[in-house]
């Protein structure tokens, strides 16, 4: 059998040694597939919220430059990873072929699967672009992928249109991570709460803290707040800049009778947005960054700066159920599914 690194540490090119995510450059060549790899032919991309912003931000909002860069990164790279953010996103697709090695996975090919894993580890080949949806950061395209021995990944649910499945699991670690951490009579804060995972994180938040805890949504724009309140996913929603830590402090507080929180989310797609996800937490409480933009160096100094003793948890995309708990999510909620069908699907 051709059996490469269960991590994927064979497709690296550059530097060697190192494991796919941190690579600078992966080989994405799919005419030899190992035994124990999967190949899939994906139809599209959803790129990480932190990622698509930079890019589209550098391509002044023109698709035709969107459409460059990221055929750009991925020729470069061989895989889909901002250099800018590192991160990258997830795919959905249809396996052509499964390794040898892993066909005790109940897989088969003609099967639709979501990627659970980043695609800034992720080999890719771009034969085409064939639409880019700017809004929802979805990147329609012809080719293909390959998922490692240890690669996650989700059969997509036949009572889910794709475009909502994908949706939903692009950002499912997030509330999968509310789940775990908001425990009964909590007082919560989440960051960025009118985006895809911020709703999610709010809904599930607001189960887990029950009828003697709190929940505050904070969105920088005022139509973002009439959204989440024709939803009712929090307590209260707080109009605020992230990037201005000691006034969304204030802001913060006073939503919450002046008491700091137990649980703080961050779920924007923004820089500079550290120190305002840190200063409402209460010593000794936890705050989860599940932003990409996030610079953790900036966190880390900067709770130690204005002496803040807080548990602060890194973004990992992943934590064991992540996915069945996103999409109950959605079949629990008929108002926020309808929501995620007309806004991201």
């Amino acid at each position: 059998m051709d059996i490469g690194c269960k991590y994927g540490s064979h497709r690296v090119l550059e530097p060697k040694g190192v494991l796919p995510q941190p690579a600078l450059r992966l080989d994405n060549d799919m005419s030899r597939v190992y035994d124990n790899e999967i190949l899939v032919d994906v139809i599209a991309l959803n790129i990480d919220s932190a990622s698509f912003t930079q890019i589209e931000a550098e391509a002044g909002g023109d698709e035709g430059r969107i459409r460059a860069k990221i055929l750009e990164i991925v020729s470069q790279r061989g895989k889909m990873q901002n250099p800018v953010t590192g991160s990258g996103g997830m795919f959905i697709g249809t396996v052509a072929r499964v390794g040898a090695a892993l066909q005790d996975r109940g897989l088969k090919p003609g099967d639709r699967i979501a990627s659970l894993v980043s695609l800034s580890l992720t080999p890719l080949r771009i034969d085409a672009i064939l639409k880019i949806h700017q809004e929802i950061d979805r990147v329609e395209i012809k080719g293909q992928a390959i998922l490692f021995e240890s690669g996650l990944y989700a059969k997509l649910p036949a009572d889910m249109d794709e475009g909502l499945a994908l949706a939903a699991l692009d950002v499912a670690g997030a509330p999968a991570q509310a789940a775990k951490l908001v425990k009964p009579g909590d007082s919560v804060l989440i960051l960025g709460a009118g985006g895809k995972s911020g709703m999610l994180v709010a809904y599930e938040s607001m189960k887990r803290a029950g009828p003697t805890g709190r929940v505050v949504g904070n969105v920088y724009l005022p139509q973002d707040k009439a959204t989440l309140e024709s939803l009712d996913l929090c307590h209260e929603i707080v109009v605020a800049d992230a990037t201005r830590p000691v006034d969304f402090l204030q802001a913060a507080l006073a939503a919450n009778g002046g008491r700091e929180y137990d649980v703080v989310f961050n779920c924007v797609n923004v820089a500079n947005t550290e120190l305002s996800t840190i200063l409402p937490t209460r010593d000794l409480g936890v705050v989860y960054f599940f932003s990409m933009a996030t610079n953790f160096a900036k966190a880390a100094l900067g709770a130690e700066g204005v002496g803040k003793d807080v548990t602060m948890i890194v973004g990992n995309g992943y934590t064991r159920g992540h996915a069945e708990i996103t999409l109950a999510e959605l079949r629990e909620n008929p108002k926020l599914r309808k929501l995620f069908e007309q806004h991201y699907a």
